[in-house]
């Protein structure tokens, strides 16, 4: 009779199942675990999986099943606990009074919960494998005392129990550990802080095509400092976890090959070397501009060189607008190609500036919303600084676009200050 539940007992499969397929958060789904085994199956249970944060093993419940802790995962002796890590095979054994809490503990591996065991005493202790999809994935620890044991029939129920656990709690790890990529990821793609420069001063706004995401294929980067900079404004075709890959790609190249080298042209060379060499998902179109303290310490000049990209825009301090013409293929899609760059000065309050093309095919009515009208709106702006300018040009497009979808946007202009 000690092994049956009450005559009220719930239906013990159904509602551990019921409870651990509604989440998708480890922790939540672990506390669920632990709770819902107890009293019935159980009087005592400790659940362990490796931690992949830190290369530990995490060891949940205990008396408390809202403890948790990480262990080494290495073990001298692969006795309990770590026999059926390694062996995805259950094991059953009584313990009796005259083991103590230390003799415990060289099978469950903490000294705390060993302890709390060992008041149980005699207690029965069954340990399960969690196999899902082919590998132990952890270990379940079920301690019956009070003179209840398992026998053929709980021990059954146990492991179609650890069956179900195992499939909802390796889904909720790997659940949680795509979350970690993704914000790792998303860190990683996230524009990046603005340096500050001598005799000259760089703005940006970046808006995604779906903005709670706060990535998208649009990007750019700051190389150097001081009064030597490359600034790189750069469009990856296609999205998704491809369109990803190949933006930090794009980045490191041309973060490594602007430290070799800042001259434009040679920058692309090395972007275009790497993608076509490597056979790239896609290619990339990039707009590099070396900025540089002009001669005497007057001014600036920028020698710029693109990749497929939109020309940048010249806005004069007096008001005059420009774009500037200089082309080229974009990176990814033919070896060999030599890159042509462009010269321009830049005297006080004069802004270059740098746009991606969801800027000019931003779309309403099926009418793209253009560079004549990018050109006609600058002329306004003549020294007004590139902060101002970026966010004047922001706000445009999307009173032009009315609400509708667009593409990634991106926006870098570097303002003359001497």
């Amino acid at each position: 009779m000690a092994n049956e539940p009450g005559p009220h007992a719930p239906t013990r499969d159904d509602d551990v199942e019921f409870a651990l397929n509604g989440s998708l958060n480890l922790r939540r789904t672990v506390l669920k675990l632990l709770s819902t085994v107890r009293p019935v199956l159980a009087d005592w249970s400790v659940l362990a999986m490796p931690d992949h944060r830190t290369g530990g093993l995490a060891l949940y419940g205990g008396a408390d099943v809202s403890f948790a802790t990480v262990i080494s995962r290495s073990s001298a002796i692969e006795r309990g606990m770590d026999q059926v890590l390694r062996t995805g095979q259950r094991v059953h054994r009584l313990i009796g009074k005259d083991e103590s809490a230390a003799d415990i503990a060289t099978r469950l591996r903490h000294a705390g919960l060993a302890t709390e065991l060992a008041e149980l005493t005699p207690v029965d202790v069954l340990v399960l494998p969690l196999t899902a999809r082919g590998s132990t994935t952890g270990a379940f620890v079920l301690a019956r005392a009070a003179g209840r044991r398992f026998d053929d029939d709980t021990i059954g129920e146990a492991e179609r129990l650890a069956a179900t656990a195992a499939l909802a709690l390796d889904s909720a790890r790997l659940y949680e550990e795509r979350g970690q990529l993704a914000a790792v990821l998303k860190r990683t793609l996230r524009p990046p802080k603005l340096p500050q420069l001598n005799g000259f001063r760089v703005a940006a706004r970046y808006r995604p095509s779906v903005e709670h995401l706060e990535v998208g294929g649009d990007f750019y980067d700051v190389a150097g400092a001081g009064d030597d900079v490359l600034v790189t404004l750069g469009d990856v075709c296609g999205k998704g976890v491809d369109s990803a890959a190949l933006t930090l790609q794009a980045r490191q190249t041309v973060r490594t090959a602007a430290y070799f080298d800042r001259s434009p042209a040679s920058v692309l060379d090395a972007l275009n070397s790497v993608l076509c060499e490597q056979k790239a998902s896609g290619f990339v179109t990039a707009l590099c501009a070396r900025v540089r303290t002009g001669p005497g310490g007057e001014g600036a000049q920028a020698d710029i060189a693109a990749a497929g990209h939109p020309a940048p825009i010249l806005i004069r301090a007096n008001g005059h607008v420009e774009q500037v013409e200089v082309s080229g293929i974009a990176a990814g899609v033919k070896p060999g190609v030599l890159y042509r760059p462009a010269t321009v000065r830049l005297q006080r309050g004069d802004t270059l500036l740098l746009f991606t093309d969801g800027v000019e095919e931003a779309r309403r009515d099926e009418v793209f919303y253009g560079v004549p009208r990018l050109l006609n709106i600058l002329h306004a702006y003549g020294g007004a600084g590139g902060d101002v300018i970026c966010e004047a040009v922001e706000r445009d497009v999307l009173e032009y676009l009315d609400g509708d979808p667009h593409d990634d946007m991106a926006l870098l202009a570097v303002t003359c200050e001497r």
